[in-house]
């Protein structure tokens, strides 16, 4: 397979095993998001794959050629680190053609052309023309991961690794590079791993999601997959908001709080569900698996596109995001019913 493959890897810190038996492919032109809490062993896992840290097993392979024990320069692997970590005394263009000089290409005569084209393409392709000439110092956080990047992008790599690079940003900031970002790496046809805490990042830019937890991977999926069909309550209550239940299953449905709900798959017995705060519905809206029961409305806020409405009855108090209020407001009475089946797992 061409792009990054990591087969059975492990990494430790002194006696403390902090990745345990990861097995990963990214294809080119992917992107997967490796998606955990912090000092969960994404970040090792990343130093494992880019050589800054050693693997104590397992194999790390860079378009099907193993790189497990090749230096960091020599793997074709970029790195954007999180804030950038440019240069602060060296040019925007200098601090590029510093990825261009770790693949130790001479820069003389005809070379120097070709290392000046391929600064102003980066420069291009990022969207900060005409910038080469300033200090990191003069350009916004943004930008600045922006160049990060273009470094990362300049050797021509089969690999790129972020290390949560926009953690330091504001929110709308992150919101327009994450896209921008994404579509960039799309084009350069590299295999991409980035690694975030942040669910709404790894939702909006990947194409796989891979969710680590105490140094395993828990679940590898499409955002879609993963969000709506965790492999565990614990991945779902990782990956945004989760409400869950005890359930009792018969089949296609199960007995639950809010009443009976429809399930993804058939399930039996004694166990739980777990749901989104967008799949609960209140007000009268039926389903092929009406919700029963009486529910008091606690509190509502408006949040513009999606706005709030707590509800609490039959010994629970839960959370539904609605595109509308419906006029409702505190103490009024309402049936709450769910929207689309739900995951249910068996046991305790």
């Amino acid at each position: 397979m061409t792009g990054l493959t990591i087969e059975n890897v492990s990494a430790r810190y002194g006696a403390a095993e902090v990745v345990t038996d990861v097995t990963l492919d990214v294809p080119r032109g992917d992107l997967l998001a490796v998606l955990g809490p912090s000092g969960g062993g994404k970040t090792t896992l990343l130093r494992v794959a880019a050589g800054l840290h050693p693997a104590a097993s397992g194999r790390v392979s860079v378009d099907d050629v193993t790189v497990t024990d090749v230096p960091p320069e020599r793997r074709g692997v970029g790195l954007v680190p999180q804030e950038g970590a440019l240069f602060p005394h060296l040019n925007v263009a200098r601090n590029i053609g510093y990825g261009l000089g770790r693949a130790n290409r001479p820069w003389r005569g005809g070379a120097r052309e070709e290392h000046r084209r391929r600064v102003e393409e980066l420069l291009d392709l990022v969207g900060l023309p005409g910038v080469g000439h300033r200090k990191p110092s003069a350009l916004s956080g943004g930008q600045q991961q922006r160049i990060a990047l273009a470094r990362a992008l300049a050797p021509r790599p089969s690999v790129v690794l972020l290390d949560e690079p926009f953690s330091a940003l504001d929110a709308g900031l992150r919101a327009s590079l994450r896209a921008d970002v994404r579509t960039l790496l799309r084009e350069q046809s590299v295999a991409a791993v980035l690694v975030t805490h942040d669910q709404t990042e790894a939702l909006a830019m990947a194409d796989r999601l891979a969710v680590m937890l105490d140094g395993r991977i828990a679940q590898v999926g499409s955002p879609e997959e993963v969000y709506g069909r965790p492999a565990s309550v614990a991945v779902g209550e990782f990956v945004g908001e989760a409400i869950v239940l005890e359930a009792e299953a018969f089949g296609d449905c199960a007995q639950t709080p809010l009443g009976k709900v429809q399930l993804v798959s058939p399930g039996h017995g004694v166990g739980r569900v777990l749901l989104r705060p967008e799949q609960i519905e209140v007000g009268a809206a039926p389903t092929k698996c009406p919700a029963a029961g009486s529910f008091t409305v606690r509190d509502t806020a408006f949040g513009g596109a999606h706005s709030e409405v707590r509800v609490e009855g039959m010994g629970i108090a839960v959370r539904a995001l609605c595109t509308t209020l419906h006029g409702l407001h505190a103490g009024d009475p309402v049936t709450v019913s769910v929207r689309r089946p739900v995951p249910f797992y068996p046991g305790g």
